[in-house]
């Protein structure tokens, strides 16, 4: 495994550098380490300036001490607990590679938090405490937060999951310890069916196997490439070009007939979901079932382009039709057959409302731009974490995962999760607090 996963970090970068950006996030139980990485990853690889690691220095038993963890932790709550709260975003780049980082909420209250960072993240790196884990026997388990999130991950798709086993430098035999939290992780791993790109022996505080290579060339045993190297290797999520055109709908702009952009018609801005938008492609409008072809199509600085799924578009139609915000524009097929909407979905919800889940309440429901009011008909089941097994439920609690009926007001045009990140994703809102209560993924 380490030979081969080196060799292709290797490759790539002696390959041309990747021209998209890597968007990653950092999960995990709370104090596993997620700020002080995200720290240590900004100041070794340069990407901090002077003046703002002075303003993180704080005073020691030892003099001045830099506390990473404020580079990303800048809430004043934050501060105050020493905890993450909301999701942190930072920026920096390689010679090899530019990153966007997702710094997320360790705590079980924040769940929420971090499923929406990793709904659009290229790869997760998911960290785990050793001086948290009772490794010195064998057959010991692993914390509930880091399996919840690790489930998590995999239920959302994001392609490459990285775990980082932390604080190795505190522990009596970092080697025996990451020998065994390697196996416990890679033996839940294999159980769950989740992927696992690397699993790297790390110390976020004194910058082992972070960005550089620990000083100790045999530590733990372990002697594949650093973290930051992995990340550099890694493939930005593919664009779901394969699948035929779906556009929701974000904007309307409308032209004076004079207007050599529009030629009088009004233009529809939104990132196009699946597919590509080309001219003369026949769209039928959904909810409304009318037909159009598509008569320009604009990029997002207005050249006249086609335009493919995860990028900005408007689209000019051929005729006047009645579109507004939150209708999807969907391709027609020759025999005038289009994607089908739905009143009934069935999907895996991840909770993350203080108030459980339960069969009867109705709830908006946002897909794309498009809202439509939802009621859980019924709960099929909800996932153990522990056990992974399947269990009866009559409610489902705050951060639990489970699987659900729902039924909608309206038709929403959907495919299964695995086949579309966009079309087969949900979200429930709670109709009274406006609080995000589910992400829904479709079946």
């Amino acid at each position: 495994m380490t030979a081969t996963l080196e060799h292709s970090v290797t490759t790539a970068a002696n390959d041309a550098a990747p021209t998209a950006a890597l968007k990653f996030i950092t999960c995990g139980s709370v104090d596993d380490g997620k700020s002080t990485l995200i720290g240590r990853l900004l100041v070794d690889s340069k990407a901090v300036l002077s003046d703002q690691l002075a303003g993180v220095q704080r005073q020691g038993q030892d003099g001045r001490e830099t506390d990473l963890a404020l580079l990303t932790d800048g809430l004043s709550a934050e501060r105050e607990q020493g905890i993450t709260i909301d999701v942190a975003y930072r920026y920096f780049s390689t010679t090899r590679r530019k990153f966007i980082i997702g710094d997320t909420p360790g705590h079980e209250q924040y769940t929420r938090n971090m499923v929406t960072a990793a709904s659009s993240a290229d790869a997760a790196v998911l960290l785990v405490d050793a001086t948290k884990l009772a490794w010195q026997d064998a057959s010991f388990p692993l914390l509930a937060q880091t399996r919840r999130h690790a489930l998590l991950v995999q239920l959302l798709r994001v392609p490459a999951i990285v775990f980082a086993v932390n604080k190795l430098d505190a522990v009596a035999d970092p080697r025996l310890a990451y020998t065994r939290i390697e196996a416990a992780l890679r033996g839940f791993a294999q159980e769950a069916g989740i992927a696992v790109e690397a699993i790297v022996p790390v110390s976020a505080l004194k910058g082992w196997n972070v960005v550089d290579a620990a000083p100790d060339a045999d530590w733990c045993g372990y002697h594949g490439p650093s973290l930051l190297r992995i990340l550099e290797g890694l493939s930005n999520t593919p664009s779901e070009t394969g699948l035929p055109l779906a556009f929701p709908v974000q904007w309307v702009e409308k032209f004076s007939s004079s207007s050599d952009t529009s030629q009088g018609r009004r233009v529809f801005w939104g990132r196009v979901a699946t597919g590509q938008a080309t001219v003369g492609q026949r769209v039928r409008v959904l909810p409304s079932g009318q037909s159009a072809t598509i008569a320009r199509v604009l990029s997002h600085v207005r050249s006249e382009q086609d335009v493919a799924a995860g990028h900005s578009a408007g689209i000019v139609l051929d005729r006047e039709v009645d579109v507004s915000r939150g209708d999807w524009l969907l391709a027609e097929a020759e025999d005038g057959t289009a994607l089908q909407g739905a009143r009934e979905v069935s999907a895996t919800v991840a909770w993350m409302d203080d108030e459980p889940l339960v069969p009867g309440r109705a709830y908006w429901a946002l897909h794309g731009h498009r809202w439509v009011k939802a009621k859980v008909r019924r709960i099929v089941h909800w996932l153990d974490i522990h056990t992974l097994a399947e269990q009866d439920a009559s409610q489902l609690e705050a951060n639990a995962i489970g699987e659900v009926e729902l039924v909608l007001q309206d038709s929403i045009a959907t495919l299964p999760y695995r086949q579309s990140r966009t079309l087969g994703a949900l979200v429930l809102v709670d109709q009274a607090s406006h609080k995000t209560a589910a992400a829904v993924l479709v079946r």
